[in-house]
């Protein structure tokens, strides 16, 4: 099953969820499922209109209610410059029959730059030729309304062909105009903090600081409609009646059918394809050619974007062709998914989804995400947190493949762009749910350590806000494996090349999805920078770690089995150099807290050293120990016997005198010896041992 044909079979199995705009967890619109010929805009301006055509009122729309789904041809809804109208909502340069008469004169345009200190525009671009979009959008509207098209249509039509768009706007103070009735280019006016959201806040006409370029102005808003008919107030764009009115009209002007290459069935062709695949401003297309038509109907030897087929086809039909409402479905699904359940990280968009339309776990999560509403919070006990986590998961899992099923097609799907206008497919994989729940029930028991860097914000006695970390088992996201192997640390956060972070990403898809093995480069780089506690933050450092000793776990994975507590049999040479260092660095660390002194252990400054020669440096540590041994006092020989009774456990001295650089494993046993040490209460040295050995 190709991507495109499980987009398609997707899309007509959730047709329910068609123009259904749900709210993510910040009360956020998110991007629908929409119907064919329809694409979404943030709307900047709502007019209301009675049944006549006659202007009532006009507000400023916050950015929580912007989102409005419109009517469109294939041309405007891939548009990015140049005339391309919207059949009925659109800004207000195509919608304003009286856009141009608001605007600066032509000798005013120098100085009005200069005023506003605005650089690099150009009068012709943005004053004249306007007329030419409101007649492209005034033509497109009448051709429209030959066909059955409801009442609410015509009342739009009426209304713009009177020409007072603006001067309705500035009237109702919407817009903005100087004493000469020539729009602002800046807020003409000081706003008060309690002020509401007016025109500007949404378009503050900010100039691009690399092109010099004005990027948006208050003449630039987008407009919604809405008409009063009697006592009931009809929101247009999500007017039933309105849509399958355009649905209609527009899909009667195609004109040319072809075999679908999807369906297996002669259907109209598209002449181009969606875009805004992983976010409103996506301008990538997966499918860059459809079929173009010059001016007489003849199809045009290329795609009219200048592309050649290089001597292998004469016209972009003998390579594929797919069918005008199956791109439109297929490529409207992808955006839905990628929207509400996907992984969207710059050019980066990953999603895996089940073709019933089900939401499902994502290979990118971690398990406090997978977890979501079931995840621990403040009243959870956090000594059983972190496995409860893992317990909770598992049943997650469990609840997946019971509303799913065993043989539910399940889709996982990455895409990619190194260009703004070409959308590459980097990993595709089609499999039965079965087999995908396993894969990832696999990926998070053997790549599972415990970590506690996940935090959330709660409110203490005072009411003020702060940080609570969650101790949880399971895997790493590949999102903290890239942090943890690559990123570097600028004023106490986390940086990390963009570019890098996508290729560790797709890396890591394979591994989980496919049960490949963990590239070793990436292990490799994360122990030694776990290994370099000096250079991090402390939280970055546990962070760091926890994955570190994950993901070197999962490498032996059928080789070793490695448990997240500590093996006190396990006699491997690094795991018990490991818990030497773990032992001297709590003991200091406890040292120093009692004498509420604040200083980097002499076991982490020498960490990285120990890795490469953790013999000598052994001995160096060892010899720093002795103040803090005297220090302690009593308690000093629970350590002493506690540093032998490892030492003890080599299989000889030659494995302990070596000087051979340490693998990853020194971190798991470094790991859970310090981490057993700080759970347990120190005891009195009579109880802990009779007879303590000194050394």
């Amino acid at each position: 099953m190709n991507w495109i044909q499980s987009l398609y079979e997707t899309y007509e199995n959730c047709q329910h969820m068609i123009g259904v705009i749900e709210e993510d967890e910040e009360g956020k619109d998110q991007v629908p499922l929409l119907p064919i010929c329809h694409t979404t805009q943030k709307a900047q301006i709502e007019i209301t209109l009675d049944s006549k055509g006659n202007f009532r009122r006009a507000r400023v729309l916050s950015k929580n209610e912007a989102r409005t789904i419109i009517p469109c041809t294939e041309k405007s809804a891939g548009r990015t410059s140049g005339e391309a109208a919207h059949p009925l909502c659109d800004k207000l340069q195509y919608i304003a029959k009286d856009y141009k008469g608001y605007l600066a004169e032509k000798n005013e345009w120098a100085s009005w730059l200069q005023l506003n200190k605005l650089v690099g525009l150009d009068y012709k671009k943005n004053i004249e030729n306007k007329d030419s979009y409101f007649n492209s959008y005034q033509e497109l509207l009448s051709v429209w309304l030959k066909s059955n098209t409801p009442a609410k249509v015509r009342t739009i039509y009426e209304y713009v062909q009177k020409g007072n768009t603006i001067g309705d706007l500035i009237a109702n103070r919407v817009l903005f105009a100087d004493e000469r009735g020539k729009l602002y280019a800046r807020r003409p006016f000081e706003k008060g903090k309690n002020a509401q959201t007016d025109i500007f806040d949404l378009l503050p006409g900010s100039i691009n600081a690399k092109t010099g370029k004005l990027e948006s102005w208050q003449a630039d808003a987008f407009v919604r409609w809405r008409v009063e008919i009697g006592n009931e107030i009809a929101e247009v764009w999500n007017d039933p009646d309105v849509t399958r009115s355009w649905i209609d009209y527009y899909s009667s002007t195609k004109q040319t059918k072809s075999l679908c290459y999807v369906t297996g069935e002669e259907s109209f062709t598209a002449d181009q394809h969606p875009a805004k695949i992983r976010n409103d401003a996506d301008k990538a297309k997966l499918i860059a050619s459809g079929k173009s038509v010059d001016k007489n109907g003849k199809i045009k030897v290329d795609d009219g974007c200048g592309f050649t087929f290089l001597g292998r086809f004469t016209y972009p039909d003998q390579a594929a062709t797919v069918g005008f409402e199956t791109t439109q479905k297929a490529h409207f699904a992808l955006r839905w998914l990628m929207n509400r359940q996907g992984y969207v990280k710059g050019d980066l968009g990953i999603v895996a989804w089940a073709t019933s339309g089900a939401i499902l776990i994502q290979p990118t999560d971690d398990p406090i995400d997978m977890l979501d509403k079931d995840a621990p919070t403040e009243e959870s006990k956090t000594a059983d947190t972190a496995q409860d986590v893992a317990i909770r998961l598992k049943k997650k899992i469990a609840g997946y493949r019971k509303e799913i099923g065993e043989r539910g097609d399940v889709v996982v799907m990455a895409v990619d762009s190194a260009t703004p206008g070409r959308l590459s497919i980097v990993y595709y994989r089609s499999l039965k749910s079965s087999e995908f729940l396993e894969r990832i029930e696999n990926w998070h028991a053997t790549c599972a350590w415990r970590h506690t860097y996940h935090a959330i914000e709660v409110q203490d006695d005072k009411g003020t806000s702060k940080k609570l970390y969650i101790p949880f088992d399971g895997a790493p996201a590949p999102a903290d494996i890239a942090e943890a192997a690559y990123a570097n640390n600028r004023n106490g956060k986390f940086e990390l090349d963009d570019k890098l972070k996508k290729a560790t990403v797709k890396r890591l898809l394979p591994c989980i999805v496919d049960g490949q093995p963990i590239p070793r480069d990436l292990v490799e780089s994360a122990v030694r920078r776990a290994s370099n506690r000096i250079g991090l933050e402390k939280w970055q450092w546990e962070k760091t770690l926890s994955i570190a000793c994950a993901l070197f776990r999962k490498q032996k994975e059928g080789k070793e089995k490695f448990e997240m507590s500590l093996d006190e049999t396990r006699n491997t040479r690094d795991y018990l150099f490991g818990r030497l260092l773990a032992i001297a660095d709590v003991m200091e660390e406890r040292t120093l807290s009692d004498a509420e002194k604040k200083r980097p252990t002499n076991a982490t400054r020498y960490m990285q050293q120990f890795s490469q020669r953790p013999f000598s440096t052994w001995k160096q540590i060892h010899e720093l120990l002795t103040p803090y041994f005297m220090r302690q006092g009593d308690k000093a020989f629970y350590y002493k016997r506690l540093i032998e009774q490892v030492k003890g456990l080599f299989t000889s001295p030659e494995e302990f005198t070596r000087n051979k650089p340490l693998t990853g494993e020194y971190l798991l046993g470094y790991y859970c010896q310090r981490q057993k040490m700080w759970e347990k209460k120190e005891k009195p040295a009579s109880e802990e041992n009779d007879n303590p050995i000194s050394n």
